[in-house]
């Protein structure tokens, strides 16, 4: 199962309605991208079709990550929510690398103590600037990065409160909690999808446009929504350099 240091094994997580198979395809399509490898380092499991995830489903894997959901909330319990929970749980105490993107940045928050809402009043739909704090400045995946730098968000939930332990290391202008790590160790989230360029953004965006654009004209819209995230769509393959170089995982005394 290992592969060479160029060529981790990734474990992608979904949450996906399984009628919607373009959107599995697609979403790991997304993440083989920009996380720079080729489809034998990636292996994808949807948690909404196979829910009894157990420590030896994952244990073999350099990494996991787990993707967003096009119909399934955080705030609900699922078949799968409490195997999911216990495997990340265990995830982070070992100090295994682990990332979530929007709907696995809110499972992890959630899945660590901290809590999650539904707030459409906060929703963000579309490209928007994503701000550094001063943690996330001294990061090591966010090193060299602008202070501000846009990102695609598309989401009705968010992450209102940390669990003890876990450091906010972006926001937006509307919601907190942009990114998140757990102090010391090579375990992220980010609400923001850091793993779409614009051009899947827009195709991710049609598929569920009756959940998040119901617009006359789609596209119209789409392209008013929507702006180039070259910084976001580095974070991945940063992230999978960083977690096999140890450098995540060395910071620990610094407690970021």
């Amino acid at each position: 199962m290992r592969r060479p240091s160029h060529q981790p094994a990734i474990l992608l997580l979904q949450i996906r309605a399984p009628w919607h198979d373009a959107a599995l395809r697609q979403e790991e399509i997304c993440f083989r991208e920009l996380c720079g490898v080729d489809e034998t380092a990636l292996t994808a499991v949807n948690l909404v079709e196979h829910p009894h995830l157990a420590w030896a489903d994952v244990e073999p894997y350099d990494v996991v990550m787990v993707g967003g959901a096009g119909s399934h909330s955080v705030t609900h319990e699922y078949a799968f929510s409490q195997p999911l929970a216990e495997v990340v749980r265990r995830l982070v105490a070992e100090g295994r690398p682990f990332l979530g993107s929007c709907w696995g940045h809110q499972f992890l928050a959630r899945a660590l103590g901290g809590r999650v809402v539904t707030d459409k009043a906060r929703e963000e739909v579309g490209s928007f600037a994503i701000h550094l704090t001063e943690a996330g400045r001294r990061d090591p995946l966010f090193a060299g990065m602008p202070a501000s730098f846009p990102a695609h968000l598309g989401h009705h939930d968010l992450v209102v409160e940390l669990a003890p332990g876990m450091v906010e290391l972006a926001r937006s202008a509307a919601c907190p909690n942009q990114a998140i790590r757990v102090a010391g160790k090579p375990v992220y989230g980010t609400q923001f999808h850091l793993e779409m360029s614009t051009d899947r953004m827009r195709q991710r965006l049609k598929m569920y446009s009756a959940e998040y654009l119901p617009a006359d004209d789609i596209d119209a819209e789409l392209d008013r929504l929507l702006c180039p995230t070259p910084d976001a769509e580095g974070l991945l393959a940063r992230f999978l350099a960083l977690s096999a170089g140890s450098v995540l995982s060395s910071v620990a005394e610094n407690r970021v």
